[in-house]
């Protein structure tokens, strides 16, 4: 898992204490492409490979940085069915439900929420039909009260 943070005018937010400037130019060059090579972003932070690759481990070291994934695009996107459910559930099962959910190659994101529902998952799969039979095993869960769902129709825009 990656850690994000919102950007103000193209910035790493500066209340994410713990970065010093050349940090966050860093850290901001891997998201926009974390495939750039360690002497690109050498020659753009005017530094020396082994100060970026220092300063990379330090930021995976520290949890800033927790891996590197690859953001899909949209032919592939486009092929897919994407919803995001609220679950109310019972307090005691929300270890179950969790680790149910774990286990759900389609939910790719589970979030504890406050408000009236508990937790909110993303869910991505391949057909309508999928989707389908995962919110059917949700809502046959143990300690699960409600859900709601609500199928994506387009993305505006995303940022991640």
């Amino acid at each position: 898992m990656m850690y994000y943070f919102w950007q103000n005018d193209g910035d790493i937010d500066k209340m994410h204490i713990g970065l010093d400037e050349t940090d966050r130019k860093l850290f901001a060059l891997l998201r926009e492409d974390a495939r750039r090579s360690v002497s690109d972003l050498a020659r753009t932070l005017k530094l020396s490979r082994s100060t970026v690759q220092d300063r990379i481990a330090r930021l995976e070291d520290r949890g800033f940085i927790n891996g590197y994934t690859v953001r899909v695009g949209e032919d592939y996107l486009g092929r897919t069915v994407l919803a995001h459910v609220m679950l109310k559930i019972k307090p005691k099962v929300q270890d179950d439900v969790v680790a149910f959910c774990a286990r759900q190659k389609v939910i790719t994101s589970l979030y504890t929420i406050s408000g009236e529902y508990d937790l909110a998952a993303v869910l991505r799969a391949a057909t309508t039909a999928e989707l389908d039979e995962t919110l059917d095993a949700l809502g046959k869960l143990d300690g699960v009260e409600r859900t709601q769902t609500s199928v994506v129709l387009s993305t505006k825009f995303e940022r991640g």
